[in-house]
């Protein structure tokens, strides 16, 4: 007689009835939620669609989605006016149509722009720099060249101002000096003679200056000086940045005499080329400050060789603080080196 009891270790009938009881639940809740779907279906949002090349967006129910038209023309006619009108997120789903089905259409260019446009005007400007230039990379030859140029650095201009760059175009994460630089970059490298590029490439030195990275500030500064030595208003404002930045560097932990001496340099040289600029004065203030400053860091360098008795190690670098501030005799580190080596010239007479 066959047993009706379930086997040993087996489920027990009331685990058995508590899993047929909990997968009743599961059903009934299943069909609740269908039927509530399909009683209230104007309460359901409009659905997501996906159209190769052109992305997701959402569409009325019914499949119409009243901005798309037939042709390339009658389409960006829809993202101009939706623009005119501030309807920016249509204008970018219209304009960006006329680029993805008719790219070789002599309306493509402007509907580029107007993607441009669409996204700046959403405070997307990392997408609008990369709208820009995509304009300038297809359609080289039917743009205005120095107008989407501008635009691209008056976005660069606000992340150098501090604005935040963002993840997915959405989520603000954090200033980027770095990412500013590589968008003055492309500015210097779409057009490196236009309008903008001077400015671009000095920007860079400005943005490597707010990373604290003097070195690649200096680099950048002269290459604009160098670049633009025919425009004088840049190259003045290239070298004298340059010589700030050599300032900067060298004043960094311990004093660096050969970069003091860099700078030193492009401030004479400054002082040389533009005579007549306002910052002549603040340039040789400047010179002076770091010549005494070469002056201090030589005399210590005496004072240390002589204390190891090293005469004339010690003579060389008090003869260099007094050459360093022949323009001011009467310093009180050139009056001491001058006393120093009368005093070892009576006492330790040179070897020679």
């Amino acid at each position: 007689m066959c047993s009706i009891l379930p086997p040993a270790g087996s489920l027990t009938w009331q685990d058995t009835v508590g899993t047929v009881t909990a997968m009743n639940r599961r059903f009934v809740l299943m069909l609740v939620a269908s039927a509530v779907l399909l009683l209230f279906p104007s309460q359901s949002p409009a659905p997501l669609i996906y159209t190769p090349g052109e992305g997701w967006t959402y569409e009325p129910v019914g499949g119409d989605p009243g901005w798309k038209r037939i042709t390339a023309k009658e389409q960006l006619v829809v993202a101009q006016d939706a623009f005119d009108k501030k309807q920016y997120s249509l204008a970018l789903k219209a304009a960006r149509r006329v680029v993805q089905q008719w790219p070789l259409s002599d309306y493509a260019p402007q509907a580029q722009y107007l993607v441009g446009r669409s996204y700046e005007a959403r405070h997307q400007d990392e997408s609008a720099f990369k709208a820009y230039q995509k304009l300038i990379e297809s359609y080289p030859q039917a743009v205005n060249f120095d107008e989407v140029l501008n635009r691209q650095k008056e976005i660069a201009d606000r992340f150098l101002a501090g604005q935040r760059f963002r993840l997915w175009g959405y989520i603000p994460l954090f200033p980027s000096m770095e990412k500013t630089v590589g968008l003055y970059e492309s500015i210097v490298k779409n057009g490196p003679y236009s309008n903008v590029a001077p400015e671009a490439q000095l920007k860079i030195g400005e943005a490597r200056w707010k990373q604290g990275n003097f070195p690649e500030a200096v680099k950048a500064f002269e290459r604009a000086a160098d670049r633009y030595n025919d425009r004088p208003s840049v190259a003045a404002d290239a070298i004298f940045r340059k010589g700030l930045a050599f300032e900067r560097q060298a004043a960094r932990a311990e004093y660096d005499q050969s970069t003091a001496a860099q700078a030193i340099a492009t401030f004479t040289d400054f002082i040389t080329l533009f005579p007549d600029d306002p910052r002549v004065s603040e340039a040789q203030k400047i010179i002076s400050r770091l010549q005494t400053e070469q002056a201090r860091g030589n005399f210590e360098t005496a004072q240390y060789y002589e204390k190891i008795a090293k005469w004339d190690a010690a003579r060389i670098y008090y003869n260099e603080v007094i050459l360093l501030l022949l323009d001011e005799p009467d310093s009180p580190y050139a009056t001491r080196a001058r006393e120093r080596l009368d005093e070892l010239n009576r006492r330790q007479p040179s070897a020679s």
